[in-house]
């Protein structure tokens, strides 16, 4: 598969080749199928396979360890690599995954913002014009996070706006006391990794995270008083949607919504859905072929 990626990439003039290690029965094996090739970006779901990928490619993403659907893994990977400036607007690019710990099975060859599927837009401004690459991966991580563990084993829905902080306060009213009020900004900052559980908790409370650019935590639980944005929302989606796309389309910021019933996280620019990641559905078991008892009914 790896070697028909290679291929591929060729023949259809693709930059970059994305490859989960984790779907590999030998990564270490890696280097000698593709050599020195830069075009490949290898993701990372663990930090053993992020040293190792780091000794294969210069150009390395990491993810969170949650099961999502093969798409969703696209996107996933595709999200954080353009993040990071290793996949442009525009460039085409092999992807190659399949399910979680059972080797790859899936090729797909795809153009970052001409797949409706993949991005629902690229005109957007930079990640970095109001907000830390850092910050919205940690973010966005998070959200993933909580997508496929929820909270005491259940599903939990959750609004983070991150960026523009000073337009966002506008908007904003608190109907709880702030729990994050009053600590020194390094106490709060989401890229701290003491912070992941503290945010996850908070994640039952009723209302938005506000997030600076830097990645203080400015607020949780806070209710967000905006116009209704002019985008026309897709079916089925409710109040924290709504909320997501009309702060988006009032501030410069960006926003980061996670389903309750559904488990999809969706990120929001300038009043619109960027892009949704699917969490995967776990496959029931099947049932046992041993016979049964023989004082039980068929």
């Amino acid at each position: 598969m790896v070697q028909s990626a290679v291929r591929v990439a060729k023949e259809v003039e693709a930059r970059s080749i994305l490859l989960y290690v984790d779907a590999l029965a030998r990564p270490a094996d890696l280097a000698k199928i593709v050599g020195k090739n830069k075009s490949l970006i290898l993701v990372a779901r663990n930090e053993k396979d992020f040293e190792l990928a780091q000794q294969i490619s210069p150009r390395v993403v990491s993810v969170p360890p949650v099961n999502l659907t093969r798409m969703g893994q696209i996107k996933m990977a595709t999200l954080m690599a353009f993040s990071q400036r290793m996949l442009a607007p525009g460039e085409t690019f092999v992807c190659l995954t399949g399910v979680m710990g059972r080797g790859v099975d899936t090729m797909v060859v795809m153009s970052v913002g001409e797949e409706h599927e993949l991005f629902r837009t690229v005109d957007q401004p930079k990640i970095t014009e109001h907000i830390r690459r850092a910050v919205f991966q940690r973010v966005l991580s998070l959200v993933i996070e909580l997508a496929g563990e929820g909270r005491e084993g259940k599903p939990v829905g959750a609004l983070f706006v991150i960026g523009d902080q000073e337009a966002v306060s506008k908007y904003c009213h608190q109907t709880i006391i702030n729990p994050f009020r009053g600590y020194p900004e390094e106490e709060r900052n989401v890229l701290d990794e003491n912070m992941r559980e503290t945010v996850k908790e908070f994640c039952s409370i009723d209302g938005a995270f506000v997030i600076s650019g830097r990645g203080v935590i400015v607020s949780a639980g806070t209710m967000l008083r905006t116009a209704v944005s002019e985008q026309e929302l897709p079916q089925g989606l409710g109040a924290r949607h709504a909320a997501a796309a009309a702060i988006t389309a009032s501030t410069a910021s960006l926003a980061i919504t996670l389903s309750e019933s559904t488990g999809t996280v969706r990120v929001w620019r300038r009043g619109e859905m960027i892009t949704e990641i699917e969490k995967a559905v776990p496959v029931p078991a099947r049932p046992s072929s041993k016979a049964l008892p023989e004082d039980q009914d068929e």
